[in-house]
């Protein structure tokens, strides 16, 4: 499996949780109780894993074919600058629930518009890299590209997706399971 493949299933496993999290503020939105917990357990993974981890490595990937395309390049910088706003308002989000959990005062269309907001930045993300960006390095990557890459960008495990669940990540596990559950 390439890199991109790997990014690729992050962004498939990632789309998966934004769903659960979309179902959750709709429920907030209607008046409806919402798993606060869940909601904290999804943005504490995309925070730590996918801006973490996932983010950065695509940020080299996208040095690695920089310079070699006068659009990619464009396309590049849009999503290394998308990445780091994408982290701020994470870290922005994770802090207003924490506050939530924490008995803070925060009102609670303060919280939805946060959530809603970073639903349309993280789908509008996710589909900018796997509509435009993923085929144009796709069009110009060789073997060698990709073999070079797999040094030095080595995968790492998937504390939620992975072959061996993060105690931590249980209890979401457990709802995208119900979830799966749900729509089948």
């Amino acid at each position: 499996m390439t890199i991109l493949q790997e990014l690729h299933q992050d962004h498939i496993n990632l789309s998966r949780l934004l769903n659960l999290l979309e179902h959750e503020v709709a429920n907030l939105q209607q008046g409806e109780a919402a798993d606060l917990n869940l909601l904290a357990d999804v943005i504490r993974y995309i925070s730590e894993y996918a801006d973490g981890y996932h983010h950065p490595r695509e940020d080299e990937l996208y040095a690695f074919f920089a310079g070699r395309n006068a659009k990619l390049d464009q396309e590049l910088g849009c999503c290394v600058d998308e990445h780091h706003g994408l982290t701020q308002h994470t870290r922005i989000l994770r802090q207003t629930l924490d506050d939530v959990l924490n008995d803070a005062v925060v009102p609670m269309t303060q919280l939805v518009e946060q959530l809603v907001l970073f639903l349309e930045e993280q789908k509008a993300h996710l589909d900018h890299e796997e509509g435009q960006l993923f085929p144009m390095i796709r069009l110009i990557a060789e073997a060698e590209d990709w073999a070079l890459l797999a040094e030095e960008l080595p995968n790492r495990q998937d504390p939620l997706f992975g072959a061996q669940l993060a105690a931590e990540y249980s209890a979401l596990y457990q709802a995208l399971l119900e979830d799966l559950q749900k729509a089948s």
